[in-house]
């Protein structure tokens, strides 16, 4: 199936995804560590069943040398030892700050915490960027039926600059 309707084949919608591509930009360039963005992206993708999204995160982690083991362990992250604690974290606040409605208070405390604890304030605010856009991204492609499977590595890279 085809994706129903294409953001980018109008004026209006070209000129918002130019906008929405340049706080990715700035997301992608901050201090947060680029595999943490990616790993971050894919949990946040795999809840809401972006399969385009899910594709291109896990392609990316993959062309960045992750082995198989951690982007397949993404979706059990607590039942695995293949992340670092920063990573558990980040993790943990992707699933809180994406599932506000199953979680009516958002990050928890506890979360907050860790976030406080592993990271700087320009990787927080990195992160927080990072999962409200994440959540955009899935939702704007899950509407529009963008299927997952064709994504080229590096594509993000190549339509920002």
């Amino acid at each position: 199936m085809n994706s129903r309707f294409d953001l980018n084949d109008n004026e209006l919608g070209a000129k918002l995804g130019k906008r929405f591509a340049a706080v990715s930009v700035a997301i992608t360039g901050s201090a947060l560590p680029k595999t943490t963005q990616e790993l971050v992206s894919l949990r946040a993708s795999q809840l809401n069943g972006c399969g385009f999204c899910v594709d291109a995160h896990a392609k990316e982690l993959a062309a960045a040398g992750e082995p198989a083991v951690r982007i397949n362990l993404v979706a059990a992250w607590r039942e695995s030892t293949v992340f670092t604690e920063a990573e558990q974290v980040a993790l943990a606040f992707a699933e809180e700050g994406s599932r506000l409605a199953d979680a009516h208070q958002g990050v928890s405390d506890e979360t907050w915490a860790q976030v406080r604890k592993h990271y700087d304030d320009e990787q927080i605010a990195a992160l927080i960027y990072l999962v409200a856009m994440i959540n955009a991204a899935n939702r704007l492609l899950v509407i529009t039926h963008t299927k997952g499977g064709s994504y080229q590595t590096g594509t993000f890279d190549r339509v920002a600059s």
